[in-house]
Formats: C-alpha cells, structure tokens, sequence
C-alpha cells in the first residue's frame, strides 16, 4: 500500500488489483475493489480525509476494479461516461470483469452520465471530460487545463497503453484516443488508473508511450 500527496491530490494505492485513487476535495476519481475498504478508511483518516466528506466519485470507465468500491464512499453520488453507465444501473458481472476478481456487483443508480466536454469541479481544479475509448466503450480521461493534470484511467499508463482484448475493447478506438490524448496542448503530469503517476516531461513520456 502507498499514499502519496501530489499538491491538492491524495493518491491512494491499496493493492495489486486495485486501482489508484485520486481524492481531490471532495472529490474521488474511482474507487478500487472495494475490498480493501477497511484499509483506505484508515489511511484517509490518516490524512485527515473524511471518507464520508466524497460527495462525488467519478469512475474513468466500468471495470471491477475501479468501480467495486463505490457504495464505500456513502455519501457520494457517481458519475460515469455514459457509454458504461449501464455496466453499474445492471450490475453487469460480465462487462465490468467482476467475476475475474471474485467479486460482486451490485445494481445502483448512476447519477451522472457524463460526455464529452463536460466539466467536474473537484477541489480546486476544472476536470474536462475527455471521452477515450478503447479499453471500454466509456472510458474517459480528465484534463485539468489550468494545472496540466491529466487522469488517464486505464487508457495510458507510465510504461503503456490499456488493453483491448476484455468485454467492450477496440484497438481501433484506443489508437484514435491516444491519438487525441498525445495532440492534447500542456499535459503536465499524468496520473494513471494504476502504477506510478508521471511527474515530470509528460510530453516526452507521452511520445515515448503511445509511440514505441
């Protein structure tokens, strides 16, 4: 487990097979497993982050593994692209990979399903909604322009790209996202759905990714 604070963000990382988590305010861009619930409170209140202050949970698309631990924030509303919102309102074991975690997924409401353009307050940064396909047909990224910050979720990591090869994915959407993500002007730093957050020369990061 590690918790790192980048400027206004607190980055959790609980496990291997969770994803990270990004608190900013009361804001939480996705959620892991939900397994390791017990862990994160602790280490929020550490932090003096109250879980039950998250009024929003923002997850970059529908897998297990991001949006598992949603019901933990309890206060929280979601919002998700629209194009997976229903992976969360059916409960969908297959699309979002649940039984590959052995996990269960419960059907609840989405309360915002987001597109392109829209914007979340979070803290002090504007989070631009990027619609990303490709490792699921709702995959987002947000963009904070004024910081540079930009939260990848499982389309871009430090030393690679998303798969293709699970329910929902298509190379040749996730070519065209990158694409996009790459011609995107003042990317600072990428912080990803899993792994380590890219800090420094995130243009040239971004090339050496998307272009190796």
């Amino acid at each position: 487990m590690a918790i790192k604070r980048i400027g206004e963000i607190v980055l959790l990382q609980l496990s291997d097979i969770d994803s990270n988590i990004y608190i900013i305010g009361d804001t939480a861009i996705d959620a892991g497993t939900g397994f390791n619930f017990t862990r994160m409170y602790s280490t929020l209140k550490a932090f003096r982050i109250d879980p039950k202050s998250i009024t929003t949970v923002v997850n970059t698309h529908g897998h297990f593994d991001h949006i598992g631990g949603n019901g933990y924030f309890i206060n929280a509303k979601v919002a998700i692209h629209e194009k997976d919102a229903d992976i969360i309102e059916k409960g969908d074991a297959e699309r979002s990979y649940a039984d590959f975690f052995d996990g269960k997924l419960h059907p609840r409401s989405v309360d915002r399903k987001l597109r392109e353009g829209d914007r979340i307050v979070a803290g002090g940064m504007e989070l631009e909604v990027l619609h990303t396909p490709g490792h699921t047909p709702g995959s987002i990224c947000l963009f904070d322009r004024k910081s540079g910050v930009l939260f990848t979720g499982d389309t871009l990591f430090s030393d690679g790209v998303g798969r293709t090869d699970m329910p929902g994915g298509n190379p040749e959407e996730l070519e065209k996202s990158l694409e996009k993500i790459f011609n995107l002007n003042g990317v600072q730093k990428i912080l990803p759905g899993h792994g380590e957050p890219v800090l420094s020369d995130a243009q040239k990061a971004l090339k050496e990714i998307i272009y190796a």
